[in-house]
């Protein structure tokens, strides 16, 4: 019988080559990792209660995830969680080889292509970009004067481009071409040039949306093509596509988005035509194999997919430590480059060592991932010594059961700091007092935390570390708190 190589079995050959473990110590590694996760928060004196995934999982309103990790620059394991949809009807499990919508992760793989096309001699990286734009032109201004644009801004985020991030379009909805994005023809405003290039660091979606129009110019290409050509397919990443809407074929292995309340938004997910920052479906393992490429060419890999001297280009820290591509963390030997990610109703990570080839990537499909991302990241980090994440320890500060029993009832938000993103209506927020803390919870998925006390009035959620500092109103007699030093919750019961 002919063997026929699918990508799925591709990514399953590549797994188990990986793996070199017996199975049985493998799968007690993982166990203790998954059984093993904390909050974010931890009180001096008291000991830390230890929470399964999939406790956390439910706490967090997450109904799936998948995990990869590696370690000596091999995938070493990866393993998939809950579930793709919560429908009875339709009722999936997440598995290694789910696709997730990597959110801004899309950026540090889009950036490879620039970095492609100035080793081939095509692109100049502090070249002014107009010069390569065939439709579309950044206009000439004040900011302009002195110094022009160039990639190597666009790609470390200094290019003094608004544009911060996109929503994305439902299914069904029509989406707009690239230059119409630029325009702010969209859903969003148009990108513009507000400060001197390379005079401060600002995070800039936008900047890698022209970055892609750029790509498409020269190569004459459109960009999905390139980066399947160029990029996924010499790495080996079989599981991904850049192309918007998903096409059909990888749809049966796609996973839903949902929402902080649990609940899949419409149409499943969104789709962006901002391909280079926000575009790109993928899997953890999938990811991996980025990452190890990376790992491999410093470690003198030959005939890779970049040269070394472009890599160690590529994670060379500008402003805010960042690369071209991604962000960068620590030096030397223990130097560390990584991104997040955040589309509508997916929550990704992906950190890895450059030079130890140690890694981990993280992708849910929730709005309200990021603190269970976190906890993640503490069990992995703290069973492979890795020292990447570690709980906040603070002073414990214990009031009256009768005290914080004052602080106890519901509290609406007064809306003076404009409207909070996916709230319709009115938001109210319950306290309560549960076995000596308060519990801070609200129906829209937002809150749902023990709070550990660190003054009278002062508190922090032990799941996200966000402060909440109540005040008495002497005009009522009552209380209210500020959630980020600036949104005020009244109470009202």
């Amino acid at each position: 019988m002919k063997t026929v190589f699918t990508p799925i079995l591709f990514t399953l050959l590549f797994f188990t080559s990986c793996t070199s473990e017996p199975e049985n110590s493998l799968d007690a590694e993982i166990e203790e990792i998954e059984s093993s996760l904390i909050t974010a928060i931890q009180v001096d004196g008291d000991s830390s209660i230890k929470y399964t995934l999939t406790d956390r999982m439910q706490h967090y309103k997450v109904p799936g995830l998948s995990i990869a990790v590696i370690k000596n620059r091999k995938l070493h394991w990866a393993k998939g969680y809950g579930k793709v949809t919560t429908s009875e009807k339709d009722d999936i499990d997440v598995t290694a080889n789910t696709l997730f919508q990597a959110g801004s992760i899309s950026k540090p793989l889009a950036a490879l292509s620039v970095l492609k096309l100035a080793e081939e001699g095509i692109l100049a990286l502090d070249m002014d970009v107009n010069n390569y734009l065939k439709n579309w032109q950044i206009p000439e201004n004040d900011y302009t004067k002195t110094q022009k644009i160039t990639l190597k801004h666009l790609l470390s985020h200094t290019a003094g481009l608004t544009g911060h991030g996109f929503p994305g379009y439902q299914n069904g909805e029509s989406i707009p071409s690239l230059v119409q994005v630029l325009n702010g023809e969209g859903n969003t405003p148009p990108i513009i040039l507000d400060i001197e290039p390379g005079s401060a660091w600002r995070y800039s979606g936008g900047g890698y949306t022209l970055m892609e129009k750029i790509v498409e110019d020269v190569s004459g290409l459109n960009f999905e093509d390139f980066m399947r050509n160029k990029i996924l397919q010499p790495l080996g990443m079989t599981m991904s596509t850049y192309e918007q809407p998903l096409p059909v074929k990888f749809r049966p292995l796609a996973s839903a988005a949902y929402n902080r309340k649990g609940e899949v938004i419409n149409g499943f997910w969104h789709n962006y035509p901002e391909k280079a920052a926000a575009g790109l479906w993928t899997t953890p393992t999938d990811l991996a194999k980025y990452c190890i490429e990376v790992q491999d060419i410093l470690a003198g890999k030959e005939n890779g997919v970049l040269s070394k001297k472009t890599i160690e280009l590529m994670l060379t820290k500008n402003m805010n430590s960042w690369g071209m591509g991604p962000s960068l963390q620590w030096e030397g030997d223990s130097l560390i480059f990584q991104h997040g990610g955040k589309n509508e109703g997916f929550t990704t990570e992906m950190i890895a060592f450059a030079y130890k080839g140690d890694g981990v990537i993280i992708m849910t499909n929730a709005d309200n991932g990021r603190p269970l991302i976190n906890e993640i990241l503490q069990s992995i980090s703290t069973y492979y010594g890795w020292g990447i994440k570690k709980p906040k320890i603070i002073d414990s500060y214990l009031s009256e059961p009768k005290q914080l029993q004052k602080l106890t009832g519901k509290y609406k938000y007064n809306e003076e700091g404009g409207p909070v993103p996916g709230i319709k209506g009115e938001f109210v927020v319950e306290v309560k007092l549960e076995t000596g803390k308060l519990r801070m919870i609200d129906g829209n998925g937002y809150l749902n935390s023990v709070l550990a006390q660190t003054g009278e009035l002062e508190f922090t959620e032990m799941d996200g570390g966000q402060e909440i500092k109540f005040q008495k109103n002497d005009k009522n007699n009552s209380f209210f708190f500020l959630y980020f030093d600036f949104f005020q919750f009244d109470k009202v019961e």
